[in-house]
């Protein structure tokens, strides 16, 4: 993967300053602080950092699912429009989330709809797109089920009869299939075994690769941030601690507490 810091000179995504606090926290400490970069189309950045230092906060924040306490999230939007997320309606949000954006969540059951089929699940955003041609649904959702290594004669299954695995990939496909512009991930290989996260990270690469996405991807793992990302974000109690270019940060950490993530994992 290159490892160019922007591929693209303009940035699709701008976050600035970024600030939440949880009400019902009882010390009412910030879970997330001035959290400010962009990411460009065609780019994979990755936020590492224990749990608890204000990862997934900052990506619920930037999807609008969490309204900030401070600070703006700006989108680019496919008509070269600047967007502000957290000005938009409801309704405007929904939209973008099923057509321009994408968001693969940490467990697959949380991102499908467990009681339809795996076809039905693939068929859902392009229906809110307009499409209403069952044959092309259906081939479309066949066409994703072999992208994602999935077996065809199973499109009819609900994912319940699927492993967590193949969960992942049914949803990883549920998201691209209406080929979004911006992908969000929240520890897409967490709980998998490891054969089955070395076989997901591979066809992450690959189909981000190809069809030129921008990703943000939150990981505690730094080997899924050096296979995927040419940026890395380090965090800690809600501030960006580190940022640069992944090798530079994993090679050479410049940040005590990036310095004491990196030995962790060597010495494990």
């Amino acid at each position: 993967m290159s490892r160019l810091s922007h591929p693209d000179t303009d940035p699709i995504l701008r976050v600035r300053h970024l600030s939440h606090r949880f009400a019902a926290v009882p010390d009412n400490r910030w879970a997330l602080r001035d959290a400010t970069f962009e990411l460009h189309a065609g780019e994979v950045v990755a936020i590492v950092g224990e749990s608890g230092s204000g990862k997934s906060t900052l990506l619920q924040c930037i999807a609008g699912r969490i309204e900030p306490t401070a600070g703006e999230v700006h989108y680019r939007d496919a008509d070269d429009r600047w967007r502000h997320v957290q000005a938009l309606s409801e309704r405007e949000r929904r939209v973008l989330a099923r057509t321009e954006w994408g968001f693969v969540e940490q467990h697959g059951a949380d991102g499908l709809r467990m009681d339809v089929s795996a076809g039905a699940n693939l068929s859902e955003r392009l229906i809110g797109q307009g499409v209403r041609h069952y044959g092309r649904l259906r081939a479309s959702a066949l066409q994703w089920m072999r992208r994602v290594e999935l077996d065809e004669a199973r499109v009819d299954e609900t994912p319940r009869a699927y492993s967590g695995g193949m969960r992942q990939r049914l949803q990883i496909a549920r998201n691209l299939v209406t080929r979004p512009r911006l992908l969000l991930m929240d520890e897409p290989t967490s709980g998998l075994d490891v054969s089955v996260q070395a076989r997901l990270l591979d066809l992450l690469r690959l189909l981000v690769g190809r069809l030129h996405l921008a990703a943000l991807i939150v990981t505690h793992d730094l080997g899924v941030a050096r296979l995927l990302a040419q940026r890395t974000l380090v965090m800690r109690d809600g501030c960006i601690v580190e940022a640069g270019l992944t090798d530079r940060v994993l090679d050479d950490p410049q940040h005590a507490y990036t310095q004491l993530l990196v030995s962790s994992v060597v010495s494990a």
